[in-house]
């Protein structure tokens, strides 16, 4: 196989060839799983030269391993970025590199309905260490850029938001914190490589929960951390003490996933338009949250940094959970589960999937409603998931007292 040059081909190119070429073996295509935990150097000089990071190879997977980069190194190409690093979990990939960046005194802004997880990383444990959070209503961005302003070390994004799906204008973020010296981060597990590429945008580091979208088939737990050599380079040293290491099986399969990721998002994003504007005229749905609807508050925001609008949307019942509870287990073509990006659908309301670990005040603070259901669509064809959905609300009006609507 000759030199791949991938800076003129597509999305799903890359996907498919990238990263992979250099830790082929024995004349296979396809990357082997190195499950070794070390590596064996008869001469000790070179030992010691791989050791300091002076030569390439492996001593040790806590630190690397050859399935792990190939992962990593997809990633990258795929992200635009110099480096990536893989972790053991999307949660391992944020904190580690909140952590990595963040001392006592210091202070980092982000927006409130952040990922339920990452919410209590920002209220709960950052704190305990002294450094000073601020959280902005999302979307606002004159108040993000004020609170910049004053100062900070590190902004942190995740647009769409989980599960809200609220935008925040990247390229508008970007230049309030390089303004004030700020490192601009952002979790892109919802928009996948494919339709956002933030480091284009000016972002510092970007942030994947690989368990997710670029997995794809919801069996292998996984993150990823990308940016400039420099900055990797702590998160690596971080990620290397402290020890949350992506395990190669893992690795293997998330690797395996990737290449089918244009395809999933495509068929993905164009179902969840349809599900979208169903559930907009079904008079016991509130609300329907979708940033390619253009009634989405920011839908030009989108459309301008996004390539796509994802797989992703929520709705709002108006009977919130007496209304769930009805409308989940009808549903056939869906896993009721917490998780997303799958090739199956999977449906679940805030209070189970991303915001399980907050209470009902914390949920209600952060503007998200108990009626709330996230929908990550999966690849079944679109027709199917609509019937599928006519017959759960069919089902759902004749077990609602007539005048229930709230």
């Amino acid at each position: 196989m000759g030199e791949l040059n991938f800076k003129d081909i597509q999305d799903g190119t890359k996907a498919v060839w990238a990263g992979e070429k250099e830790f082929l073996a024995y004349n296979a295509t396809q990357v082997p799983v190195v499950l070794s935990v070390a590596y064996n150097y008869d001469d000790v000089d070179e030992w010691q030269e791989v050791a300091i990071g002076n030569k390439p190879g492996h001593i040790y997977n806590r630190m690397t391993n050859p399935t792990v980069q190939a992962f990593e190194e997809k990633v990258r190409i795929l992200e635009g970025a110099e480096q990536a690093i893989g972790f053991s979990s999307g949660m391992a990939a944020i904190s580690s590199t909140l952590y990595t960046f963040l001392k006592p005194g210091d202070r980092v802004i982000s927006v409130k309905d952040t990922y339920g997880g990452t919410n209590k990383i920002f209220t709960e444990f950052l704190p305990n260490i002294d450094v000073e959070v601020t959280l902005c209503n999302t979307g606002n961005h004159e108040e993000i850029e004020a609170e910049v302003a004053k100062g900070c070390k590190v902004l942190y994004l995740e647009s769409p938001t989980n599960p809200t799906m609220k935008i925040t204008d990247i390229e508008r973020m970007v230049r309030a914190g390089k303004s004030a010296g700020a490192l601009v981060i952002i979790d892109n597990t919802f928009a996948t490589p494919i339709n956002q590429n933030p480091i284009q945008l000016g972002v510092d580091i970007v942030i994947h929960s690989a368990t997710k979208f670029l997995s794809g088939h919801a069996d292998a737990l996984g993150g990823v951390v990308c940016g400039s050599k420099e900055l990797m380079k702590r998160v690596y040293h971080y990620r290397e003490i402290n020890g949350a290491t992506l395990d190669p099986w893992s690795a293997y399969l998330i690797l395996r996933g990737m290449k089918t990721l244009k395809l999933r998002v495509r068929q993905q994003e164009k179902s969840a338009m349809e599900i979208a504007k169903y559930l907009q005229k079904q008079k016991l749905v509130e609300a329907v949250y979708y940033p390619g609807l253009e009634t989405h508050r920011h839908h030009q925001i989108a459309k301008k940094q996004m390539k796509g609008f994802g797989g992703i949307l929520s709705f709002v019942l108006k009977d919130e959970m007496d209304a769930i509870k009805i409308l989940l287990p009808k549903l056939q073509y869906a896993n009721k589960a917490g998780n997303l990006g799958a090739v199956e659908t999977i449906y679940g309301p805030a209070r189970t999937t991303s915001h399980v670990e907050c209470t009902l005040e914390e949920r209600k603070a952060l503007g998200i409603p108990e009626g709330l259901v996230r929908i990550s669509v999966g690849i079944e064809d679109t027709e199917d998931l609509i019937s599928d959905l006519e017959q759960a609300f069919s089902y759902l009006e004749s077990q609602l007292p007539v005048n229930s609507s709230k």
